[in-house]
């Protein structure tokens, strides 16, 4: 593995990847929130995306790793774009932060080949 310098530009790829991780701290924040908050019949549900992004962050971190970048870290708390109160504004919210980590996915599919697009194209599909 050959790290970049300081000076060197990110590569499409890296800056691809760091976007997605950021997205997925984000979900992983949210789903946090909204899993106290969505009705018994649906818990299990929301514990399934929050336990999935989950692990797909832990490998966009190894992914930034390996492209030679430091993974960005994850803030200490997110502003929702709105209030989550009950099941209807959390499944809402969860709609919400499956349609943000598309849109990074989309382009992490863009900036990548191989293994890696295929990978960035099945989270795409998940969210």
């Amino acid at each position: 593995m050959t790290l970049r310098s300081e000076d060197e530009a990110p590569s499409p790829a890296l800056t691809a990847a760091q976007a997605a991780l950021a997205a997925e701290h984000a979900a992983v924040y949210g789903y946090g929130v909204l899993g106290g908050r969505v009705e018994a019949g649906r818990r299990t549900e929301a514990r399934a995306a929050y336990d999935g992004h989950r692990a797909r962050r832990d490998t966009l971190m190894r992914t930034v790793r390996d492209l030679g970048g430091a993974p960005v870290a994850a803030d200490a708390a997110y502003a929702l774009p709105f209030a989550v109160a009950d099941t209807a504004s959390a499944l809402r919210l969860a709609a919400v932060l499956e349609d943000r980590v598309a849109g990074v996915y989309a382009d992490l599919v863009r900036a990548t080949e191989g293994p890696a697009r295929a990978e960035a194209a099945g989270a795409l599909r998940e969210a």
